[in-house]
């Protein structure tokens, strides 16, 4: 990192911050900082993309003066078909090359609005209506992808009128209204951006995958700061090499692990349309980071216990951090993984209405088990206490005490697109409530204890249980519904679900299915029930229902194994598992990635 210094403690993020923001951050926005790039290092390899991760010589790679002039392109593109600074573009791409030239193209010309391809057609014609957008761009047909073919249809049959360019495509796309990269290849007058680091650059969806759309407002500054942040906090520099498997409507994809590269000079390898759910790619990932000179994979949990479950059979040398953030990190797999490959894991916290970071453990600052790590440059965290169950800015918490994580600074979003659903989550003082309990040290460490929002996270897919509850009441023999996270080594949480009245499973689960859009908020289980548990006021008490959820991962781990273990689960979620003492370590490793405080112990 030139110029900054190794960042390890907070006394370094101060000493940091007495040089400036400007001095920190001169470029203010995401296309200021991909020009500045090349202008200094216009042949250096911006992005090297595997259209075939078992065939080297299909690797795509372009510089950086190759991607500012097709990001050129793509604005001058969406700018001819009316696309103005206070309408967007929806982007329904993979991380691809033209994923990225259009993300930022769209940013240029107007403002941009990745969407999830896997949503159902109608939520994704309510995220296109709620951005204003003017014109579209959508995978096309391929073999790996079937967005095109399920999507165009609908869309049409919603009544959107819109241009849509089809991207990435293998064959024909009918129905399109001209391919993308040919377009973007043709010549005319550059485009201004208009307005300052403060006009709205991007709309980012959350809050679930169904009902209401649900957008977030992304300044250029908020995307710039978590970018140039992260760069520094993992000490990136243009001779690193970053594996960015997250898809571009994820912040992680775009700006964690994806703008925070390309703002140090480094190059991002992309593993084709599929990501990180490439089956070449993760079959022989060593062999990739020894081929192409890796220094750091960007990962969600799920991903490393993926990477530890992979021999090492190739020169990793190269492999500086294993980078994870979007669940909670168990200490056992970051250990066990570190074990495995002999390489750091660092953690980071972060949502998507602070553009992707909150909190984050430098690399050069050592791991903290359940540690967040310190909060990013020019921001400030605090713990709030309540009043009337709300975070209330006039109650800050002393070190050490637990409270709801808040977070103000330059990475933090002005709101919703609708200013309603602003309340409890931005407040007038700039506070962001992240609906995260946690506590900080007296080293300025953030650790995150528990959510106050019950927030489900599977994976790094934010998954909002009123969602799934009010989906589960919809049907007239339904009583009452509660859906909670349970654990998982793998994706860290499955979203389950109880409820009360004359139902079965299996009708519940049919029913959800056509009422929830996205496959991965479907309850892995559906206990129907007497009754739920509720406190005296009369709501429903999820920590007892999260202790059985517990207990049930626990029992179906121990099932596949063949083994036999009593579990006790304490009121604060604590749990202590007994089997015999062959067994300890066997059913300690496959509890090893779940996303709790457990002892296993013979007896």
């Amino acid at each position: 990192m030139t110029g900054q210094g190794r960042i390890r403690t907070i006394a370094d993020l101060e000493a940091l911050e007495a040089r400036g923001l400007d001095a920190f951050l001169p470029h203010r926005s995401p296309w200021e900082i991909l020009r500045a790039q090349a202008e200094r290092q216009p042949g250096a390899t911006a992005i090297r993309y595997l259209h075939d991760a078992a065939d080297p010589s299909r690797d795509e790679v372009v510089s950086y003066a190759d991607l500012a002039g097709r990001i050129m392109g793509a604005a001058r593109l969406f700018r001819q078909h009316g696309v103005t600074p206070d309408r967007a573009v929806a982007l329904l791409t993979p991380h691809s090359v033209s994923g990225q030239v259009a993300l930022w193209g769209a940013q240029m010309a107007g403002r941009a609005c990745p969407i999830n391809p896997m949503l159902k057609p109608d939520h994704v014609a309510a995220l296109i209506r709620a951005s204003d957008a003017a014109a579209i761009v959508i995978a096309g047909m391929s073999d790996e992808m079937a967005v095109w073919a399920q999507l165009v249809p609908a869309l049409r049959a919603e009544g959107m009128d819109l241009p849509i360019f089809a991207c990435d495509a293998d064959h024909a796309s009918p129905g399109s209204d001209g391919t993308f990269e040919t377009l973007i290849a043709m010549g005319g007058p550059e485009v201004t951006p208009a307005g300052d680091e403060s006009a709205i650059a991007a709309f980012y969806h959350t809050g679930g995958t169904t009902g209401q759309p649900k957008l977030v407002c992304h300044s250029r500054l908020n995307e710039a700061h978590v970018a140039r942040s992260c760069a520094v906090m993992h000490d990136l520099s243009p001779s690193d090499v970053m594996v960015n498997g997250f898809p571009l409507f994820h912040v992680a994809g775009a700006f964690v692990y994806g703008l925070s590269v390309l703002s140090a000079g480094g190059t991002l390898v992309v593993p084709g349309r599929l990501g990180m759910r490439n089956p070449a790619f993760m079959a022989d990932i060593w062999g990739q980071v020894e081929r192409l000179g890796v220094t750091v994979i960007g990962a969600v949990p799920t991903v490393l216990s993926a990477l530890r479950a992979r021999p090492v059979n190739a020169d990793i040398s190269s492999l500086r951090w294993l980078l994870t953030g979007g669940s909670p990190l168990p200490r056992e797999l970051a250990e066990a993984v570190e074990g495995h490959t002999g390489v750091p894991v660092r953690n980071i916290l972060g949502m998507t209405e602070s553009a992707g970071a909150i909190a984050v453990e430098p690399v050069h600052g050592g791991r903290t088990p359940l540690s967040c790590g310190l909060r990013l440059p020019f921001t400030e965290v605090a713990i709030l206490g309540e009043t009337e169950g709300e975070a209330d800015p006039a109650r800050p918490l002393p070190t050490g005490k637990t409270g709801i994580v808040a977070t103000r600074g330059p990475h933090v979003a002005a709101g919703y697109s609708d200013p309603s659903r602003n309340a409890g989550t931005f407040l007038p003082e700039g506070w962001l409530v992240s609906g995260d309990l946690g506590r900080l040290d007296a080293e300025g460490r953030l650790f995150v204890t528990g959510r106050k929002k019950d927030m489900i996270i599977r994976g790094a897919h934010n998954i909002d249980p009123q969602m799934i509850e009010d989906a589960l009441l919809a049907h007239p023999e339904v009583t009452n519904a509660a859906a909670v996270g349970m654990p998982d080594a793998y994706a860290g949480e499955l979203p389950v679900a109880f409820v009360t009245g004359a139902v079965t499973e299996a009708a519940m689960i049919a029913f959800l299915g056509q009422r929830i859009e996205d496959p991965v908020a479907l309850p892995k289980r559906i206990a129907v029930v007497e009754a739920l548990p509720l406190t005296p006021i009369g709501k429903i008490f999820k920590p007892s229902l999260r202790a059985e959820a517990i207990r049930w991962a626990i029992a179906a781990a121990a099932e596949r194994l063949g083994i036999v273990a009593k579990v006790d689960v304490a009121p604060n979620l604590e749990t202590r598992i007994t089997t015999s003492a062959g067994d300890v370590e066997r059913l300690s490793d496959a509890l090893a990635g779940m996303p709790i405080t457990c002892t296993v112990e013979a007896g």
